[in-house]
């Protein structure tokens, strides 16, 4: 039992500052604890617990815990069950201690995840059926779009149909999430449209002077009311489906609280005390749910800071954790109490300077926040560096120049550097130049991976693969470097695409660039004019150049043979494109540095495309693509992915960034205006209007008068409103270093003509390194009013985009050896002259040599490279160009021209170059070229980890391209054994498929196979044993990953402890660095010496227990899998 506070720190080892110990003891009713970045809030929620539990005032099983992602869920539900463990060894001296009884099991979920589980146990008491399917977040706008394609003229909104079907999915969102239905909306519009129309003059039609924006705002209410009609029609079809999406969760949870009481008594009397993390990033809805459930004085426990809520954007109201103490009242209708957390124990002192002038106007709008002060230890720590270039790309060197700096020179860890930046856009330029100044750099998140150029082709082939007037992607592909295609020719594009459609005298008189923007801009899909049809029928009677139309019919057949296959799952139409495309041989005949860089970022899209099904659980290729579009508009959030522990800098968004810490941070593109501010109601039919909201009374009002004036003052109210999630992010932000943050600047941006400077951000930290905190490094002076972007004054640029210079080189030295070698074996076998070398072609070849030319020239220029050919099946051919391929009857023979004859040093190159790609090919067939690279998942399971060691290269295979598993009874009849076990133990749980006991166990023959193996186990002493648990499940991290499972049984020694693990096969093959996972996981569970637990496989068929000697520790394990 724990008496005071004293007993507690005791116990845990923890130096509590007053403030946590004054959180960590509070009595037990609703209070909210507004804990400052760093200030160690998990630390304090697993101590309440233990404070609450080892007080006697509740016991670990009435505990609930709530966050929002399953990795704070695990992180908190470790930190609380480690910490009482610490409780209950004491209690476990005692031989009359029931451990099973005494540790029992705190719940810790996610809000969605807790809902959903109120739905499953009392759906019905609203007439749910439990059997809905959940429709995960990106894969909602497959729905979306079948519901905007259904028959519906829409009057007063246009668009494209993945622009509607995103709308449709926002304004559903936003419904949702503040609980107001689509006929409600509709009622407010209506009011609002007839009183904007009463501001209309009736003989002219027009607005009445000075309610110009009334009527205006007025037709973006008519949008929003046909967008409430597809919501409804979206809503129908997730019925007629069986299924609910996650904004359907809160909104059914919430009507359980507030309509059924007796939800919120049983749920009562199950928690007697709850824990809400990050409050001040759930909705309104979530909010009603859970004062629905335990409010009216309950014990619950907020923790939050409204420095930090930054997901607005996505329903979060920051208003939740400012309002507690009234919506979480006391007993007695009192207001609750609340706790403040402000000492960080991560930051340098200079850094937290510097955020407290940031947080400063935060500070003075919630109250609750104070200033974050330093341990004293980090008191005079942390330095920040600034900086300012003239252009962008003279700042993303600089960037790349300063991270190498800190790791080689400075000695900070690659692994504890992160670039952290605004946009997913901003990503490419910095990954690449701190991969040529010899960095390994790891993308974090699919919003900075969908940017690569690899991957973004990848994608861009996926595009005009499934949808015929993805023109844009087209193009993109066509100037790439494989393709070279013209800006002639590509003009002659746009033309024949038009005449494919519509009379070609219409469009006489325009340039043909007008023509092509026209055909890739498009506006309706029915009415859009497909480049990709142009290209498969370019016509006989526009001058293209020879070289194009022969790369246009290869393109042409390319794309014919895959459509062909996109039936197949995503992942395999991916392959199949790397395959056909010759992608993966152009990756491994890059220069090094490139190749690796390439092939990390393919390994790792294609991971992600591994984990991704459709509606129905299969994958596909348009649903895919819905999920690609998804994150790239919701870049700040879609996907939930971590940075690995992996020893290489960390590169992404700000918003992902939230809840991470590194050494050094370093923030980019500190120019210009920042974060672009979201619509506001009036003027976006997506947006909720204010008045509905439930947080309406924190948000900007329109006056009743509807005036100029009105407008203006609520735009301006808006705008400052749209300011303060901003500032919020600059704050998260600059609380992620320990020791060092750089941020940078420039004048000039790539393509702009206006200049950009220091936003205000940037010139608080130029102040604050002036102040003597930190170093202004480089700070380039302001540029003359009448200069100009020196990005735009390049007298040239290469049209199409050379590849890199060293790639360029070795593919011109390549073409221009395979084509000799191709001459001269033509002219070995059929007897055909060599000849010289083709003539350039007209008119082309003159205004562009790059598309004109013939392949001899083009080959010499290094402009054409190596095209692979492939036959229907998609299979590739041994011939390189279809014209070398055998005539009919050979011709005379004719003497070779020693000119162009190759020598001996050329024909060993090509036969080494011909061994080379057979290598490549068949490697190809394998599916090794690219699935070798796949990364190692963060989590694994102990399963996976064994066979990760006894077959690295096969696990990765499976990793990159999983494939489904036959069924195995012998693993059904094994959790049986396992599940029995258990009962007779007296103790049942629930498992995760993968986790689930005895599935590894193929050595079960049949039922009475089982049965002889029960009887087997009840012959051996350890029947008459009893365990101390039984299933325990665990988490341990190995060089950074996250293992989990669970050990079969533990057993109380008079040394210590032994973990247990049942085994059923025939063979005593059993590998021992299993129990030693087990082992570790065990001993820092209970906080014992790694010494003081045994391990010990026991043969059930035999009754044969052995023990394994020298099990490896932590660090042999760790260099056992660190090489992941």
């Amino acid at each position: 039992m724990i008496r005071d506070t004293e007993d507690l720190k005791a116990l845990l080892g923890v130096p509590y500052t007053e403030e946590q110990l004054e959180a960590i003891t509070a009595p037990l009713e609703p209070a909210v604890i507004v804990a400052g970045a760093g200030s160690g809030k998990t630390t304090v929620m697993a101590a309440r617990v233990v404070w609450l539990v080892g007080t006697g005032q509740v016991g670990p099983h009435e505990v609930l815990g709530l966050t929002f992602t399953n990795k704070a869920a695990a992180e908190l539900a470790e930190r609380i069950r480690k910490a009482l463990r610490k409780l209950e060894d004491e209690e476990l001296d005692d031989p009359d201690s029931d451990l099973t009884e005494s540790v029992g099991e705190p719940t810790v979920s996610t809000y969605h995840a807790y809902a959903d589980r109120l739905i499953k146990e009392h759906g019905l008491r609203l007439g749910l059926e439990p059997s809905a399917r959940l429709l995960a977040d990106a894969t909602r706008y497959q729905l979306a779009v079948t519901a905007v394609r259904g028959p519906k003229e829409l009057r007063y909104f246009k668009g494209k149909v993945a622009d509607l079907a995103d709308k449709v999915l926002a304004l559903d969102g936003e419904l949702s999430e503040h609980l107001v239905s689509p006929e409600e909306l509709r009622e407010h519009e209506e009011a609002f449209i007839g009183q904007a129309e009463s501001f209309r003059d009736p003989k002219s039609g027009k607005a009445k002077r000075g309610y110009t924006d009334f009527l205006k705002a007025a037709e973006i209410a008519r949008q929003r009311v046909e967008l409430s009609e597809l919501v409804e029609r979206y809503r129908d079809l997730k019925v007629r489906r069986d299924l609910i999406d996650f904004g359907d969760q809160m909104v059914l949870g919430a009507r359980l609280a507030e309509e059924r009481p007796e939800v919120g008594a049983i749920e009562r009397e199950k928690f007697k005390v709850v824990l809400l993390d990050e409050y001040q990033d759930t909705s309104v809805a979530q909010r009603r749910m859970l004062v629905g459930l335990f409010g009216g004085g309950h014990p619950v426990t907020a923790v939050g800071d409204p420095c930090q809520s930054i997901y607005g954007w996505r329903g979060a109201s920051v208003a939740n954790l400012d309002d507690f103490p009234d919506h979480f009242a006391k007993a007695d209708g009192a207001r609750s109490r609340g706790y403040t957390l402000s000492e960080n124990r991560r930051s340098g002192g200079h850094l937290l300077e510097f955020a407290n002038v940031v947080s400063d106007p935060l500070r003075q709008r919630h109250t609750g926040v104070r200033e974050l002060r330093p341990s004293a230890e980090k008191a005079d720590q942390g330095w920040t560096r600034v900086g300012l270039t003239e252009t962008a790309e003279e700042e993303v060197r600089w960037v790349a120049r300063m991270v190498a700096d800190a790791h080689y020179r400075g000695g900070v860890s690659l692994r504890e550097i992160a670039v952290l930046v605004r946009k997913g856009n901003q990503i490419p330029p910095l990954y690449e130049e701190m991969h040529a100044q010899g960095l390994p750099v790891e993308v974090v998140g699919l919003s900075g991976l969908v940017h690569l150029p690899e991957v973004a082709d990848l994608i861009a082939m996926l595009d005009v693969l499934d949808e015929p007037i993805a023109n844009a992607s087209l193009v993109r592909l066509l100037t790439g470097p494989r393709w070279r295609i013209g800006a002639r020719d590509l003009a002659l594009l746009g033309m024949r695409a038009r005449e494919l459609v519509r009379d070609p005298a219409e469009y006489a008189d325009r340039a043909g660039r007008d023509r092509l923007a026209e055909a890739v801009a498009g506006s309706d899909p029915t009415e859009v004019v497909s480049l990709s049809d142009a290209m498969a029928d370019p016509g006989p009677d526009l001058p293209f150049s020879e070289a194009a139309r022969v790369r246009f019919a290869r393109f042409a057949s390319e794309i014919r043979i895959l459509r062909r296959r996109l039936s197949e799952p995503v992942l395999d139409v991916l392959h199949r494109v790397i395959s056909v495309t010759g992608l993966d041989v152009e990756v491994a005949a890059s220069p090094k540095l490139v190749a690796q860089r390439s092939s990390e970022t393919l390994a790792a899209f294609l991971v992600r495309a591994a984990d991704f099904q459709d509606l129905e659980g299969d994958q596909s290729v348009t649903a895919f693509r819905a999920y690609l579009k998804a994150a790239e508009r919701h870049e700040r959030g879609i996907d939930a992915s971590l940075p690995s522990q992996g020893d290489s800098v960390k590169l992404l968004t700000m918003h992902k960034s939230k809840g991470l810490e590194w050494d050094a941070v370093f923030v980019p593109h500190l120019s210009g205006a920042g974060q672009k501010p979201r619509e506001s109601w009036i003027g976006s039919g997506a947006v909720l209007p204010y008045p509905l909201r439930g947080d309406a009374e924190h948000l900007p009002v329109l006056d009743d008068a509807g005036n100029t004036a009105a407008f203006k003052s609520f735009k301006e109210q808006a705008k400052e409103y749209e300011s303060w999630e901003d500032l919020r992010l600059e704050y998260v932000t600059v609380t992620r270093p320990r020791y060092y943050l750089t941020a940078s600047g420039h004048w000039w941006g790539p393509t702009q003509k206006k200049r950009r400077g220091p936003d205000t951000w940037l010139s608080g930290l130029f102040e604050h390194c002036q102040d003597g905190h930190g170093e202004v490094v480089a700070w380039a002076a302001e540029p003359d009013p009448d200069a100009v972007n020196p990005s735009l004054g390049a007298t040239e640029a290469h049209w199409p985009v050379l590849p890199d210079a060293e790639a360029a080189e070795r593919r011109r030295i390549g073409a221009e050896m395979v084509v000799t070698a191709l001459r001269r074996r033509q002219a070995e076998a059929f007897g055909e002259p060599i000849g010289a070398e083709p003539a350039s072609e007209e008119p082309q070849a003159a205004e562009q040599p790059d598309a004109g030319a013939g392949e001899g020239a083009l080959a010499r220029s290094g402009a054409l490279e190596p095209v692979p050919f492939f036959d229907e099946n998609g299979e590739p051919m041994t011939d390189l160009l279809p014209a070398q391929r055998a005539p009919e009857a050979p011709g005379e023979p004719h003497v070779i021209d020693a000119e162009h004859a190759a020598t001996a040093e050329d024909r060993s190159a090509i036969a080494s170059w011909d061994r080379d790609l057979e290598a490549l090919l068949e490697e190809l067939k394998r599916g090794d070229s690219i699935q070798r690279y796949a990364p190692l998942p963060s989590s694994m399971s102990a399963s996976q980890l064994l066979r990760y060691r006894n077959d690295p290269s096969r696990f990765r295979r499976e990793l990159a391209r999983p494939m489904p598993q036959p069924p195995q009874p012998s693993a059904r009849l094994g959790t049986k054994f396992h599940a029995w076990i258990e009962s007779l133990f007296g103790q049942q749980a629930l498992f995760e498929y993968e986790d689930l006991p005895g599935a590894a166990d193929e050595e079960i023959a049949d039922e009475v196979d089982l049965k002889e193996l029960q009887d087997a186990f009840l012959r051996t002493p350890w029947a008459d044993s009893v365990p101390a648990a039984v299933e325990q499940p665990f988490q341990v991290v190995l060089s950074g990953r996250v293992v989990r499972g669970r050990i079969d049984a533990v057993y109380k020694t008079p040394d210590g402890w032994e973990v247990v693990d049942w085994k059923t096969s025939r063979s005593q093959d059993a590998d021992p660095v299993q129990l030693a996972v087990y082992r570790l996981a065990w001993a820092e569970m209970r906080g014992v010496p790694l010494s003081a637990v045994s391990a010990a496989f026991v043969y059930v068929r035999g009754g044969e227990t052995v023990r394994p000697t020298g099990l490896p520790d932590r660090e042999e394990l760790e260099e056992l899998f660190g090489d992941g």
